[in-house]
């Protein structure tokens, strides 16, 4: 039941907030609401929540910082919704982790196809976490495996490290075709299928979050080579983990 479904609004503005408050109560989802990162903090701290809402700009931490320290630890879906125009913000926000991007004025309906594409992503992961056999079907490569039900990356000391939906699609296009050296229009037409368009830029930017979570020095990749006019070439063998 989508009653079942905690959103989190995080928003300054009381406007924007019951805006969203009132569309997705409408919609049958359960919303709470803040008008800080601190609040929204508070808020989590005493239960997770499928999806969040978030401000870029606020008074006290932003929700870029936000943003960032969730991702340590937390699968939950982001989509920064923000007044700023700027292409710079929105390629900082989805280096930070957020998954989507949306800028006010924005359309509610919208926003609810984006976010039902996140929880849907969110839920899959969580009731992978409890099935018995969500540790199956792993893919490994250098001193990784992947487990493409959770979208999660396992190194040898079995530290997770969690991937945002844009850095598994990405990923897994680029293990897809390993050993071949794709283009990045080729990229995007294996990513296009996010609700929000991506552009050349998103997939530079997403190759250097998943770089850094693989431990893939950018300035001298092992894994994950930029072939200077081509693209990226996945380097890796793939072993299927039984």
């Amino acid at each position: 039941m989508l009653t079942e479904i905690k959103i989190l609004v995080v928003d300054d503005d009381e406007l924007t907030r019951q805006v969203l408050s009132s569309y997705f109560e409408n919609e049958g989802y359960n919303v709470l609401c803040a008008a800080t990162a601190e609040e929204a903090e508070n808020l989590l701290a005493h239960g997770a929540v499928d999806l969040i809402l978030l401000d870029i700009r606020m008074p006290g931490k932003d929700g870029l910082t936000l943003t960032r320290e969730l991702r340590v630890n937390n699968e939950t879906g982001i989509i920064l919704v923000t007044g700023s125009q700027d292409e710079v913000d929105r390629l900082i926000g989805l280096e930070c982790g957020a998954d989507e991007y949306v800028t006010k004025p924005f359309n509610p309906r919208e926003i609810l196809a984006r976010a039902k594409n996140l929880i849907r992503r969110v839920r899959l992961c969580q009731q992978a976490k409890s099935a018995d056999n969500s540790d199956n079907n792993l893919k490994a490569f250098d001193r990784w495996k992947l487990n493409p039900v959770r979208r999660q990356l396992i190194d040898e000391q079995q530290s997770i490290v969690q991937l945002t939906e844009g850095e598994f699609q990405l990923l897994k296009s680029l293990m897809d075709h390993a050993g071949h050296i794709m283009s990045r229009d080729q990229i995007l037409d294996q990513i296009r299928n996010r609700e929000w368009v991506p552009t050349d830029r998103t997939v530079d930017v997403l190759i250097g979050r998943l770089r850094r979570k693989l431990g893939d020095n950018s300035a001298e990749p092992r894994l994950i080579l930029t072939v200077h006019g081509a693209g990226y070439l996945f380097t890796p063998k793939l072993v299927d983990v039984v």
